[in-house]
């Protein structure tokens, strides 16, 4: 897998890192105004009736706050939060352990919930509907079901892959929500407000121009401005403005469309090698060397948001916006985007 400034997925460490950038109530996040709203709702409902919330299940490409969203969430609820993912539950003892052990009104946040295993998908199915779980003891002969029953508790599901749930886990979520990019006005406040709680002088144009460059993620946009922080250290400039920001990212690479070296290699693959497409994302992915996965997780989605990419039944094909943007002359055979 890559390693990239501009990639949404974390780094090892990273969520540790900027847990003291997340807001904490609905009136401090920023962007997502259908999903606020909509939470919002759901959470002064369930207070009122003195009740946990439904489950929710929160989908949308990485880096864009759905782990913060469930902290938000529990926060609000005034309750607990316990933090898990889909590759940690590796057994259905260890969904087990931890169902049994949640207090009422909980958040069982479960991050990549798409990589459950099957095995532990069937636990939880129980668990969500009826708060309770059979499980078989005394294996052969002499076996017997023994019922546990749980208390009431809300799972807070994340995955970048809505799609490769399960229809019923999927059906077993009341609210269903999607988290779309992020536009550059509210990246802009989100760099701001980070700024200002790291301790880092930065001007209205630089925080522009950091939003601009971001692939509208906010995670993206942090890590810049870290990385902008350390390059105006060592460049003994007393505060990060317009120019430092852009010498910085350009430094890493990140140009001013957002696009990373990888970025512009994929596009530049379809267009020059493959005439514009259409081409299979499989082929892109032996050409460049790459994870078909890594390209459909996390170049494509930006690319595709941001009118680079269409995605056809025939395959991959580069825009007229592509070329230009890489300097190429002229469009594809608009033929192909039929």
């Amino acid at each position: 897998m890559r390693e990239s400034i501009v990639t949404g997925d974390a780094a090892p460490g990273e969520e540790r890192e900027f847990a003291s950038l997340r807001p904490l109530k609905f009136c401090d996040y920023i962007g997502q105004g259908m999903v606020v709203d909509n939470l919002r709702v759901a959470v002064q409902a369930a207070r009122e009736r003195n009740e946990p919330l439904d489950h929710i299940l929160l989908h949308g490409p990485p880096g864009l706050g759905k782990t913060t969203m469930a902290h938000v969430i529990a926060a609000e609820m005034n309750c607990e939060i316990v933090v898990t993912s889909g590759p940690a539950l590796e057994r259905a003892a260890d969904l087990v352990g931890i169902l049994t052990n949640l207090r009422q009104g909980t958040v069982l946040f479960i991050d990549e919930i798409h990589r459950l295993p099957r095995i532990v998908e069937e636990y939880l199915y129980p668990g969500m509907e009826d708060f309770g779980i059979d499980f078989i003891i005394e294996p052969g002969p002499h076996a017997r079901s023994v019922r546990l029953e749980l208390a009431r508790f809300t799972v807070v599901g994340a995955t970048t892959r809505a799609g490769l749930l399960t229809g019923p886990l999927r059906d077993r979520f009341g609210l269903s929500l999607h988290l779309e990019f992020y536009t550059v006005d509210d990246l802009s406040t989100i760099v701001g407000r980070s700024a200002s709680i790291l301790g880092i002088p930065v001007t209205s144009d630089a925080a522009r121009a950091i939003a601009m460059r971001a692939r509208g993620t906010p995670r993206i946009a942090n890590r810049l401005l870290r990385r902008i922080r350390d390059y105006a250290q060592v460049a003994r400039r007393e505060k990060v403005d317009e120019l430092t920001s852009l010498e910085a990212m350009d430094l890493n690479g990140v140009d001013e469309a957002g696009l990373d070296p990888l970025d512009r290699r994929y596009l530049q693959a379809v267009i020059r090698q493959y005439n514009g497409g259409p081409v299979g994302v499989s082929a892109i992915a032996a050409t460049l060397n790459e994870e078909r996965d890594t390209l459909i997780d996390m170049v494509e989605p930006f690319l595709l948001a941001e009118g680079f990419l269409n995605r056809t039944s025939r395959g991959r094909v580069a825009t007229a916006k592509a070329c230009r943007h890489l300097g190429y002359p002229g469009p594809p055979d608009e033929r192909l985007l039929l």
